[in-house]
């Protein structure tokens, strides 16, 4: 009897995300496959089988090489997908070996020539319990410490070049995370480490829109014959377009570990950040003060409130402090002060705050009795406070970091000492640079460069947002203190007009400003090198908005 046959269990579309399975398109099977598999003996294995694409494509690669009914082994943790699995490569005219069974059980033996596959994407939150230990054991066996933040595809990459022999090839769809994420940083130097030649195909346009996530396509050749000091980078529109890859770029990251964003910029868009760094007339964030998540409450809807609200309940200052409204649109512009913060309110966005203090007015006695009978106090951050309605306060921060960004992260100056809500990040300057920190650095910060390392330091998200988190931040090129100081007067005289420009929305119009006061009148680089930045820069952000839209 057939799978066919038999009574077969329900497989929705939402339990195959939830396990992170993703069926791969045909052009991407065959390519990898066509890669990897080199000879009719070749052995091949598949860590997560799914539905048998690459297992059916290795069939088929295979015979053309002139194997008869070659053999091929799968692991597959889904009942139902291994027995399918197993009958579409028997249809296909292979001998299927599919094992059932977490890929975190099966001990890795290295006899295979050519892992390939779409390893499970699943991310931390989800990735839990057993199977979470399991994984993290499986790399660490291999000398991978992977974090409890990973996600299942990292210890899946580790555990599947364990199955092969050396010199031995690894061809694997991975999400873009690879390249950016923190987490990712041992799977980076565990792949330079250990095989003799590393290859990555990229996209412009996303290939899994279901999925929600960009990935690219690793090339792995030459296992436990490595070190390697570089990456070769190959450039695809779509999966498509892989039968037609143009030259390849040549890529040597300083420390295989750090992020591999910088891949994506050429070597001549580098170089002016990499002058100016070595100058000190750029430094890290970090270098002007530390940045921090914001506020959070349990409930925006409920302690972010708008005057007319506060009125309306009775609420008087004693229960109320100055707040950024939640969100970030407000915060395009040089600075945030108490005349912008009325004239936002007064259009209905939450300027205010409920934090009472330990004696509790009657307005403010009503407003908690009501947030009780609603079941805010139920929130988890609620529920876990002291005082539930005393929500936890942070400093007014001197800056305000945008972190979900359509254009570009910004810095904005908090005059109105407003507090903050996690929408948005913090920065503390230091006291030595406070002053001219706040006066200048959100002015200093609107450059080509600082712009192109944003996108290489942040992430991008759904949507298109790039997406900067405190971390990230830390690292994110500036103005140093010396050179802003340095250019200070030539800053203030731009200040009023690249403001203006920012009110109507022409944020490159204002760069080309701020690069002229603070970059080319002080001969630190050259126009030629300046449009190798911008150009570098559009073409990024080109690149992650154009896998928006193609996802759309």
């Amino acid at each position: 009897m057939s799978t066919a046959d038999l009574p077969q269990p329900v497989d929705t579309s939402e339990l195959r995300k939830a396990r992170g399975a993703f069926f791969t398109p045909e052009p991407l099977t065959r390519f990898i496959t066509d890669w990897a598999v080199r000879d009719a003996g070749d052995a091949v294995m598949e860590p997560s089988a799914g539905d048998a694409a690459f297992l059916v494509e290795a069939v088929r690669r295979l015979t053309e090489l002139g194997a008869v009914q070659p053999g091929v082994t799968g692991v597959e943790i889904h009942e139902h997908s291994a027995r399918v699995a197993a009958e579409r490569v028997a249809d296909a005219g292979g001998v299927p070996t599919v094992i059932h069974s977490d890929f975190f059980l099966v001990d890795p033996t290295p006899t295979y020539d050519a892992v390939i596959g779409n390893p499970p994407y699943i991310r931390y939150q989800d990735f839990t319990g057993e199977s979470r230990t399991r994984s993290r054991a499986a790399a660490l066996s291999a000398g991978v410490a992977l974090t409890g933040l990973a996600s299942s595809w990292a210890a899946f990459t580790i555990q599947s070049a364990l199955f092969l022999r050396p010199g031995g090839r690894m061809g694997l769809v991975l999400p873009a995370e690879l390249l950016s994420v923190n987490y990712a940083a041992p799977v980076r130097q565990f792949l330079f480490d250990r095989f003799a030649s590393v290859e990555l195909v990229l996209f412009t346009e996303r290939v899994f829109p279901e999925a929600e996530a960009d990935v690219v396509l690793l090339l792995a050749d030459g296992f436990d014959e490595g070190p390697t000091d570089h990456a070769t980078i190959r450039e695809a529109q779509d999966a498509d377009a892989l039968t037609t890859l143009g030259d390849a770029l040549r890529w040597s990251p300083k420390r295989p570990a750090d992020k591999w964003t910088g891949l994506l910029v050429g070597a001549d868009a580098l170089r002016p950040l990499r002058r100016l760094r070595e100058s000190e007339a750029f430094t890290d964030l970090e270098n002007w003060g530390d940045t921090t998540l914001g506020m959070v409450t349990g409930n925006n809807s409920y302690f972010a409130l708008s005057p007319a609200r506060a009125r309306e309940l009775g609420l008087g200052r004693a229960d109320l402090v100055r707040l950024s409204p939640p969100g970030s649109a407000h915060l395009r512009g040089l600075s945030l002060t108490r005349h912008n913060l009325t004239d936002l309110g007064a259009a209905g966005k939450a300027t205010w705050l409920f934090r009472p203090g330990s004696r509790l007015t009657p307005a403010a006695t009503a407003y908690v009795q009501a947030g009780h009978m609603a079941g805010v106090d139920q929130a988890y951050k609620c529920r876990v406070r002291r005082t539930w309605y005393q929500v936890p306060l942070l400093p007014p921060a001197d800056l305000l970091l945008t972190c979900m960004n359509a254009d570009t992260p910004r810095l904005t100056t908090n005059e109105a000492a407003a507090l903050h809500l996690n929408s948005v990040h913090g920065v503390y300057l230091v006291d030595e640079y406070r002053d001219l920190g706040r006066e200048l650095l959100p002015l200093a910060s609107l450059n080509s460069v600082t712009l192109l390392n944003a996108e290489m330091v942040g992430r991008a998200y759904g949507g298109g947002i790039l997406k900067i988190e405190p971390r990230e931040a830390d690292v994110w090129a500036m103005p140093s203190p010396a050179l802003v100081s340095e250019r200070a007067d030539a800053l203030r005289v731009v200040r009023s007009h690249v403001a203006r420009l920012l009110r109507q929305g022409d944020l490159l119009a204002a760069v080309r400003l701020v690069d002229q006061a603070l970059l080319l009148d002080q001969g630190l680089v050259t126009a030629d090198e300046l449009q190798l930045v911008r150009t570098a820069h559009a073409a990024m952000t080109s690149r992650r908005v154009a896998r928006a839209d193609s996802g759309r």
